[in-house]
C-alpha cells in the first residue's frame, strides 16, 4: 500500500488535510519511524497533492486496526469521488428516517448520486435537499426529494414523539438544548400559552416533562395544526393541551397565563404586545428572536419596553440558541413581568 510520510511536528495538520479529502485508510494504523509519521493511504490518492503539502510517498505496510468511521466518511467512501470531498456537506439534519441536506450549487448535477450515498451511510429512507429558506407566516420550507419516497416521518427526541411531513414543515434539532431547558422547568399548577406551537416543538416539553397544568397551543398553519393534534394524542396529553387554530393575536382573555412561550424568529417582536396582554403579574415570557449581535441586547430591551406599556420587567436569563446567519444570532430572553 502507499504511505504518506511527514515529519512528526507537522503530522496532525497534514493528516487532517488528507482526511478531509478522503485519502486516509481507516483500517490501518498510522505509525512513527525515524522521526517521521507514516499515514496509510487509499489507492485513489492524489500523490501530487501530498507532495504539494510537503509530504512524500513510499510503499509499505501498516498494522490493521478496528476503527469508527463517521457517517460522512462512509458516504465519501461510497461516492469514491475525492475531487468533491471538500464540497460535500458535513452538517445535515436527520428527522426520523428522513435526511435533509444543503448542497452547494456546484454539486447539484450530482445530487441524486450524493443523496443515495448519504442515505446508505446514515440509514435514511428519504433524502431531501433544502432548496430555500423557511418562508411566510406558515414557516413552510422549500424541499426537493432526492432519494426515496414518502416524506412523512416520526421523530423521537428527549422521550417525545413528533410526527410531521418533512417536505412541508420545519424541524430544527439545533434548538435541542433550549427544549431540554424548557422541559427541566417546574410548571406544576401553571397555565402556559405557546404562541407559535407548530407541531408541538415547545408544547410537548411543557406538557409532558415540565408538568404544566394547562397548555394553550396556538398555530396558524393548518398542516402543522393537524400534526400538532396528532402529536398531542401520541404523547398522551390531550387532557392538558388545548390546541387552537388561528392567529395568536386573536386568542381571547387577558392576564391569565403564568408563562408565555414565544418560540419564533425574525419578527417575534411584533407579537410582544399580545404576549404582555396574556401574561399575569409575576408571570414569565420566553422571548425568542433574531438579533444582529452588534445591537444586542439593546435592541431586545427596546422591543420589550415598547411593548410593555409601562409594566415593569426583569430579565432573568439570556443566551444564544444558535447562530442564524453571519453576525446574527437566534437569542432567548426569560422575562418576568413584575406588575
Amino acid at each position: 500500500m502507499l504511505l504518506a510520510k511527514i515529519p512528526c511536528g507537522e503530522a496532525e495538520a497534514f493528516r487532517k488535510k488528507l482526511a478531509r479529502r478522503g485519502m486516509v485508510r481507516k483500517d490501518r494504523r498510522i505509525f512513527e519511524r525515524d522521526g517521521m509519521v507514516l499515514i496509510p493511504l487509499l489507492d485513489a490518492t492524489d500523490v501530487d497533492y501530498i507532495v504539494s503539502l510537503g509530504g512524500s510517498i513510499e510503499e509499505g505496510d501498516a498494522m490493521e486496526r478496528e476503527c469508527y468511521r463517521s457517517p460522512f466518511e462512509v458516504a465519501c467512501e461510497l461516492l469514491s469521488r475525492p475531487d468533491i470531498v471538500d464540497l460535500l456537506p458535513r452538517r445535515y439534519e436527520k428527522v426520523g428516517d428522513v435526511l435533509v441536506l444543503r448542497l452547494p450549487e456546484e454539486l447539484l448535477p450530482l445530487r441524486e448520486e450524493i443523496a443515495s450515498a448519504y442515505a446508505r451511510a446514515m440509514g435514511a429512507r428519504v433524502v431531501l435537499r433544502e432548496a430555500g429558506r423557511i418562508n411566510g407566516i406558515h414557516r413552510s420550507p422549500e424541499m426537493e426529494v432526492l432519494y426515496g419516497h414518502g416524506t412523512e416521518t416520526m421523530h423521537f427526541e428527549n422521550g417525545l414523539y413528533y410526527k410531521l411531513d418533512t417536505a412541508r414543515l420545519m424541524f430544527s434539532s439545533g434548538n435541542i438544548d433550549e427544549k431540554l431547558r424548557m422541559a427541566s422547568l417546574d410548571c406544576r399548577g401553571e397555565t402556559v400559552v405557546d404562541m407559535f406551537a407548530g407541531i408541538g416543538y415547545w408544547t410537548l416539553p411543557f406538557a409532558v416533562r415540565a408538568h404544566a397544568e394547562r397548555v394553550i397551543a396556538c398555530e396558524i398553519n393548518p398542516v402543522a395544526f393537524r400534526y400538532l393534534k396528532e402529536n398531542i394524542a401520541l404523547n398522551g396529553v390531550e387532557h392538558i393541551v388545548q390546541p387552537v387554530l388561528g392567529d395568536n393575536r386573536d386568542l381571547p382573555g387577558e392576564g391569565f397565563a403564568d408563562r408565555v412561550m414565544m418560540g419564533y424568529v425574525r419578527t417575534t417582536h411584533r407579537f410582544l404586545e399580545k404576549a404582555f396582554s396574556l401574561i399575569r403579574p409575576g408571570g414569565v415570557m420566553h422571548y425568542q428572536d433574531t438579533f444582529p449581535l452588534a445591537v444586542y441586547p439593546e435592541q431586545a430591551m427596546e422591543h420589550l419596553e415598547r411593548a410593555a406599556g409601562g409594566r415593569r420587567i426583569e430579565v432573568l436569563f439570556s443566551r444564544e440558541v444558535k447562530s442564524y446567519s453571519p453576525g446574527v444570532s437566534h437569542m432567548v430572553l426569560d422575562v418576568r413581568v413584575m406588575d
